[in-house]
């Protein structure tokens, strides 16, 4: 867990601004926000493949054919479940740019989603 906020490029205790200044704000907020996304996406998608693994394997063992048959569709389920929450942000990012959101909106949704100094300038 140190190591992922060691990797995140903005200085805690300096003053950056998003979208030609509309919001500024103090660097550890994009670095957690661009943590708890990092997580969400990574750890939530794995953990439905899991228990979708373990439904379908105590369906196995049952030997029962409506059970495996549930217990795949739940497997499936999940699994499409696991590949939403994954590309929420890209999804949610593609909606906005068909949408025409404001750039300097999606400049700040950047900056806090990535974390990096491309997106976010010191104030």
């Amino acid at each position: 867990m140190a190591g992922l906020i060691n990797t995140l490029a903005l200085a805690a205790d300096q003053n950056y601004q998003c979208g030609n200044g509309i919001i500024t704000f103090e660097g550890i907020l994009p670095n957690i926000v661009s943590m708890v996304v990092t997580l969400i996406q990574v750890g939530v998608p794995l953990l439905l493949i899991i228990f979708g693994m373990i439904d379908l394997g105590k369906a196995v063992m049952q030997q029962k054919d409506d059970d495996i048959k549930k217990g795949q569709q739940t497997f499936f389920k999940r699994l499409l479940a696991a590949a939403l929450v994954f590309f929420v942000v890209a999804i949610a990012k593609l909606v906005f740019g068909i949408v025409g959101v404001n750039s300097d909106y999606m400049n700040c949704v950047d900056c806090f989603i990535s974390a990096d100094e491309s997106s976010c300038s010191a104030s």
